[in-house]
């Protein structure tokens, strides 16, 4: 059990010790990405929007979202993202490389779970550039690596549950939200009625939402979250 503060409204902390979490823990407690650092997240759904933020909020440079719909691509600019691409019309790996000017981005986190997003994330990072992965892989996934890229000193690791401590990290963003500098109440895109729990499953399986019509961009403050 972790206690959190009173005042905050349950049907939004309930998203904070998983997806929230989960997404935006790997900024602060695994890479530990610092202000002015690039940032290449590559998919942008519930978890990845948090990854992003999170990004915005420790001061990222250039934040790059990386997914192939376009609606997610519109939300992940909406929680902080600098550049979009689209990676169903172009090369995402040859497009974060252009986007970064340095032949790659410092960190990317991998937010989908299959081997070629895993592989194109650590493939748009630059030398001694760092690739988080945080999607959850089927059973029997294998990735197909050169190894030249590891001599070149680059990271490929992962995150579970964010890498930090939830006794801690919960109440933190919780108190972040209640203060106006996280976003929680535009994580949910839709709201439906248990009756109808089947079809909000169908929905989100079809990665289907309705977007709210009022969203809050914040501007990123380095060091915002300590």
């Amino acid at each position: 059990m972790i206690p959190i503060r009173k005042d905050a409204p349950l049907d939004l902390a309930c998203l904070v010790s998983c997806g929230v979490l989960a997404g935006a823990g790997p900024v602060f407690n695994r890479a530990k990405v610092p202000p002015g650092a690039s940032v290449a997240v590559f998919g942008c759904g519930g978890v990845g929007l948090n990854t992003i933020q999170a990004a915005r909020m420790v001061g990222a440079g250039k934040i790059i979202a990386v997914d192939v719909n376009p609606q997610k691509l519109t939300w992940a600019e909406e929680f902080g993202a600098t550049h979009a691409v689209d990676a169903s019309k172009e090369d995402p790996v040859a497009r974060v490389h252009a986007i970064s000017g340095m032949g790659g981005v410092d960190f990317a986190f991998e937010v989908v779970g299959t081997q070629k997003t895993i592989e194109q994330a650590l493939a748009s990072t630059h030398r001694g550039g760092t690739c988080v992965v945080v999607g959850v892989s089927p059973a029997g996934t294998r990735l197909s690596i050169d190894p030249g890229m590891l001599l070149q000193q680059r990271v490929l690791t992962g995150t579970s549950f964010g890498g930090g401590h939830q006794r801690t990290d919960v109440p933190l963003l919780l108190d972040l939200f209640m203060d106006g500098k996280y976003q929680l109440k535009e994580l949910v895109s839709r709201r439906l009625p248990l009756a109808e729990l089947n079809h909000a499953f169908d929905l989100m399986k079809q990665g289907r939402g309705e977007a709210q019509r009022h969203r809050v961009r914040i501007a990123a403050t380095p060091g915002r979250y300590a």
